[in-house]
């Protein structure tokens, strides 16, 4: 491989991880609204899909080691997938052991990136020769996987009678389009209807704030008080091995199997289904937190690679929640990547290895050190300077850039109505997934019905 490609993605790789160590530490900052969008960019910019990998893998990497910082010190998740942890962070804060929680949390990461990497290769390999018959039949697939995501919703009924409407709506919307002229009959407008969908939350409040009489009514908290204790150093480079005990070492282990295998499923369900059922006979309040905490975060991160890895080098069409959301980008970013030309047709395999490895490296080698070693510095700095809402902006801002290029000002709008409903339904228990799943089967489902 050429030396300055290895190098591009080594830096490419640094900036993933030293970016998202500062964004996993911000409160709240969902994982798909903060990855999409700039990878997406980075994809629209022409570089070069190795590097552009290794950088995602490093990102996803760092963003899972740090997203548990906030969950320790603050009781507040970093992240969606974070959230499951928060009550374990909680009884080890009050327990006066944050900094345990935390390393304990980081380690878990590291195990599952460790066992992840290895396992979303082999099992990628042995799903090629299905590539073909999946491929075929991909648009009922993303169909049946829209029913089956949206029966694992808490409000299941409600989720299955969304599919059909909002599929209306998205093609309604293409074909808007094609009768004005806004785009040409053999364009359709994919990338700017993803992100109104991952920023259908932030849209419908901000909408929200416009109505004085809701404005007024709502309650306000002021100032929270966040008190961070000063943590025990540990000297030299941390041992995740040492900092966690054998038994944890084990459920961390099997965690990461399990979600590397169940990558297609939904990350958030199996990570609070498997770290309460492998911590829920253990008595002793401190040593259930560390096992539930450290075995949630190693299954997190296991799911977060293997479900961009395996769907990326066996399919080249996103089947899981990780592919349709954060990832998404890498498999369907026109005009530069289609379902049809992406990063599994570009890259080999010894490419996808290289950049995995290269990116999962630099993000344990740099971010699992910083957050063992200055992760009270780094939350607090983050909490003072680094407002949540200015990094909501910056991705709104995106948005509306990608927008008015796929479509001129007319789609501006339509990604509104998009991120409207999206927010809608998102705020009434439809996950992101089911969504997703209903942008990509849209067009079958309106030939197929009607």
């Amino acid at each position: 491989m050429d030396v300055v490609l290895i190098l591009e993605m080594i830096l490419g790789s640094v900036i993933g991880a030293v970016v998202y160590t500062l964004i996993g530490v911000a409160p709240g900052t969902d994982e798909t609204a903060v990855l999409a969008p700039v990878t997406l960019v980075l994809v629209l910019t022409g570089l070069p899909a190795i590097v552009i990998l290794s950088f995602f893998i490093s990102a996803i990497v760092a963003k899972k080691l740090t997203d548990s910082i906030p969950v320790a010190v603050a009781g507040i998740p970093g992240g969606v997938m974070a959230a499951p942890m928060v009550e374990h962070g909680i009884t080890l804060k009050k327990l006066g052991v944050p900094d345990l929680s935390i390393r304990k949390m980081a380690s878990g990461s590291v195990i599952g990136t460790l066992v992840s990497v290895p396992v979303s290769l082999i099992l990628a390999s042995i799903l090629v020769p299905l590539a073909d018959v999946i491929i075929k039949y991909a648009e009922p697939i993303f169909f049946i996987g829209a029913i089956f995501l949206a029966l694992m919703c808490k409000n299941k009924w409600l989720a299955l009678a969304s599919i059909l409407p909002f599929a209306i709506l998205i093609q309604a919307l293409r074909h808007l389009y094609w009768g004005i002229d806004a785009i040409p009959d053999d364009k359709t407008v994919f990338v700017s209807f993803f992100l109104g969908i991952t920023i259908g939350p932030v849209i419908l409040t901000l909408f929200e704030l416009q109505n004085k009489d809701k404005r007024d009514n709502m309650e306000r908290f002021g100032k929270k008080a966040i008190t961070i204790n000063k943590s025990t150093n540990i000297k030299g480079f941390p041992n995740p091995f040492k900092i966690l005990d054998g038994k944890e070492v084990g459920t961390s282990a099997f965690a990461s199997l399990l979600g590397s295998i169940t990558f297609f499923m939904s990350p958030v369900g199996m990570t609070i289904f498997l770290g309460e059922t492998l911590s829920s006979r253990i008595k002793d309040p401190i040593k259930k937190a560390c096992r539930a905490i450290s075995s949630m975060d190693a299954l997190t991160n296991a799911a977060y690679i293997s479900g961009t890895l395996i769907p990326l080098i066996a399919l080249g069409i996103p089947l899981s929640p990780m592919a349709i959301g954060p990832a998404n980008a890498l498999f369907n970013a026109p005009p530069v990547y289609t379902l049809e030309h992406n990063m599994h047709h570009l890259l080999s395999m010894s490419d996808f290895v290289w950049a995995t490895i290269i990116g999962a490296v630099v993000a344990l080698g740099i971010t699992f050190f910083i957050t063992i070693k200055y992760s009270q510095q780094i939350c607090a700095f983050v909490f003072k300077w680094i407002p949540h809402e200015a990094m909501l902006g910056l991705f709104f801002g995106l948005v509306l850039m990608l927008a008015y290029m796929d479509a001129g000002w007319i789609n501006v709008a339509g990604v509104f109505l998009v991120s409207l409903v999206a927010g809608i339904l998102h705020r009434w228990g439809i996950n992101y997934g089911v969504q997703f799943m209903t942008l990509y089967a849209a067009p079958w489902i309106m030939v197929s019905i009607f």
